[in-house]
């Protein structure tokens, strides 16, 4: 019995088998947290990509200016401003929402490179790439400024002038105005070296800059609306004169300094008088008041500033100045090209504000006498 009972439980299961029952069930846990695992994981990957999309849409809105609401800007860029000044504005304008990004974008198309000073209408219209060419040298996106010449302005008045308008600075246009060969032929016998050699011929208009506006082109802008007003047959008529274009001019500039704005051509009789009968009683010298405020500063002239020396104060030097004191306007040149016929040597300010024109200098004393502005 004993041995049977053996045999019996040799037959039985052996505990190891049990233990295999229980691995099996172990491996199909490891199964199922491995799907889930792998389920999570494709889970992430999808929110991440959704995540990476979303954001990728809104930086793609950014950089190509989409569904931003319509907004027009106008920024000044100076020239001390870093590129970081002009992120910082867009940003504060509305025009772009992430600077890192704008940065980023500039540097890898090289935008940054061509900004440039200025005043500029942008818009939330435009995109990355069309912001940064908007605010570059030669965009069509600067702001136009309207400045008016007046007549009788000097070249140091018309220069502050544009200085004040944002079209440039005194120092550009000074330099430019020395030292730059500008090809016109009424400029070709005055010397460089000083901004007063295109004295009379910066033409006074109405004219549209930039802001900034190249020195350069902002003054060839005048002087091409001068060599166009200036037509061949006025040239001709002057050649026929026997006169220079570079005489007439400095004469019609005297004019415009003195004229109360209509008796040029009296005014023009009188100078030409002067100039034609050197042996006259003026004895050649014109004694125009006009050439003493052009060289003291351009306060009103004293007795004390006709002893000025200078070949522009008329009351020393006899004939003309060097060259123009002003630039004049067209009536002022057509004046000078076609002086009234007069025998006045004199013409004096009276109490009502015209001028009262003189044979001899007794007539003009007398006269001077009357009037109580002289008192």
């Amino acid at each position: 019995m004993p041995e049977e009972k053996r045999t019996r439980r040799s037959r039985e299961a052996p505990p190891e088998k049990k233990k295999k029952k229980v691995g099996k069930r172990r491996h199909r846990r490891s199964a199922g947290s491995v799907v889930s695992f792998a389920l999570l994981y494709v889970a992430a990957v999808i929110s991440i990509s959704i995540l990476l999309a979303c954001v990728g849409w809104i930086a793609a809105n950014d950089v190509l200016a989409l569904n931003k609401q319509e907004k027009s800007v106008t920024i000044s860029i100076d020239k001390d401003d870093t590129f970081d000044d002009v992120v910082d504005r867009l940003k504060e304008e509305g025009l772009i929402e992430y600077k890192s990004l704008f940065r980023l974008f500039a540097k890898v198309t090289h935008g940054e490179e061509k900004i440039s000073s200025g005043t500029y209408n942008l818009s939330t219209n435009m995109d990355y790439r069309a912001l940064l060419a908007g605010m570059s040298m030669n965009s069509a996106n600067k702001q136009e400024i309207s400045v008016t010449i007046p007549e009788g302005y000097t070249v140091a008045q018309i220069f502050q002038l544009l200085e004040d308008k944002g079209v440039s600075t005194v120092e550009e246009l000074n330099d430019v105005a020395a030292n730059h060969d500008y090809a016109f032929s009424f400029l070709q016998d005055i010397p460089l070296g000083d901004p007063n050699r295109l004295e009379g011929y910066l033409f006074p208009s109405t004219y549209n800059f930039y802001t900034p506006h190249s020195a350069l082109y902002a003054i060839n802008k005048m002087l091409v609306a001068f060599d166009a007003s200036l037509t061949d047959d006025m040239r001709e008529e002057i050649l026929d004169s026997g006169r220079s274009i570079h005489d007439i001019i400095t004469v019609a500039s005297m004019i415009e300094r003195e004229t109360d704005g209509n008796d040029r051509s009296h005014i023009a009789s009188v100078i030409f008088n002067r100039l034609d009968h050197p042996d006259a009683e003026p004895a050649g010298f014109l004694q125009v008041d006009a050439t003493l405020v052009y060289i003291n500063g351009g306060r009103e002239p004293t007795a004390e500033d006709q002893t000025i020396d200078s070949p522009y104060n008329t009351y020393l030097y006899k004939g003309l100045p060097p060259g123009p004191i002003a630039n004049p306007g067209m009536d002022s040149i057509k004046a000078a090209m076609n002086p009234d016929s007069t025998r006045d040597y004199y013409y004096a300010l009276g109490d009502d504000d015209a001028h009262h024109f003189f044979r001899t200098y007794n007539q003009l004393q007398k006269f001077i006498a009357s009037q109580t502005r002289y008192q």
